[in-house]
């Protein structure tokens, strides 16, 4: 400790010069705002194609019931061609999941081939997942 004249611990004061004040300031003053977080992801629509043997096999059913309990939207229908076609609109890693978790798998009695993908709109989550007649 530094000796004191008082007897007590001296006590420094700085002071700031007023141009460097006021440059502090201007600085805050035009200092852009923190950037905004992104919004959250809009929802995600496919439509699929599913091959394989899942005609017959329950599949729709199947596929509703599971869309229904991950909170999806859409549809699935068979297809003339004996493929399965559906939309699945919702959150995105809800989609994702029923594409790259469910659909490959599909119910006990399916032989999924190939699971096809391409871009669909969204449809309103009010409308549910439902099954639709062939195609």
């Amino acid at each position: 400790m530094l000796p004191s004249t008082s007897g007590a611990a001296s006590i420094h004061r700085f002071r700031l010069h007023p141009r460097a004040v006021a440059a502090a300031r201007r600085s805050m003053a035009s200092a852009s705002p923190p950037p905004a977080p992104p919004p959250p992801p809009g929802p995600k629509a496919v439509r699929v194609v599913v091959k394989g043997r899942v005609q017959g096999v329950f599949f729709r059913d199947w596929t509703v019931e599971t869309a229904r309990a991950i909170g999806l939207a859409g549809w699935v229908r068979n297809r003339r061609d004996g493929t399965v076609e559906a939309l699945l609109s919702g959150d995105p890693s809800k989609v994702d999941e029923m594409l790259s978790r469910r659909l490959p798998v599909g119910p006990p009695a399916a032989a999924v081939t190939a699971v096809v993908p391409s871009p669909a709109d969204p449809v309103d989550p009010a409308e549910g997942f439902h099954r639709k007649p062939t195609a």
